[in-house]
């Protein structure tokens, strides 16, 4: 099972303990493929400096954090027609075409909205997590 992770995920998951920082857990232990792509990644880092001001060494880290649960990252995403409401987010869409993701994990409404893209499943992160109850 492969799984693209929106920004908000991952930071939610680094910033927080919880449901996000355990689904990132989980993608560690490989329970389940986790998928990022470069532009995920520069966006990531990019609020972490921007918004919350990581120095450059928490920063790469984290960058090695990300390197270890990620069991794919993509360098050049094919481009897409505009999908989502939002254009920043159809990046998100494009990482998960390209990798053939069965979902994307996003708190995003612009991407939660569409539920559902070709076979990609969009879901929020509790919804995913609940994939992996016993």
């Amino acid at each position: 099972m492969k799984a693209v992770f929106d920004t908000n995920v991952l930071v939610a998951a680094f910033l927080t303990e919880g449901l996000c920082s355990d689904l990132l857990t989980r993608a560690r232990k490989q329970a389940f493929d986790l998928v990022l792509c470069d532009d995920i990644i520069r966006e990531f880092e990019g609020i972490l400096k921007k918004k919350f001001k990581l120095s450059a060494t928490d920063l790469n880290e984290i960058k090695s954090i990300i390197s270890e649960a990620a069991s794919e990252i993509i360098d050049h995403l094919s481009p897409i027609p505009r999908i989502c409401r939002d254009p920043d987010d159809d990046m998100i869409i494009a990482c998960a075409i390209d990798s053939s993701a069965d979902y994307i994990v996003t708190g995003d409404e612009d991407l939660l909205i569409l539920k559902k893209y070709k076979d990609i499943i969009i879901l929020n992160p509790r919804n995913f997590a609940a994939i992996f109850a016993d």
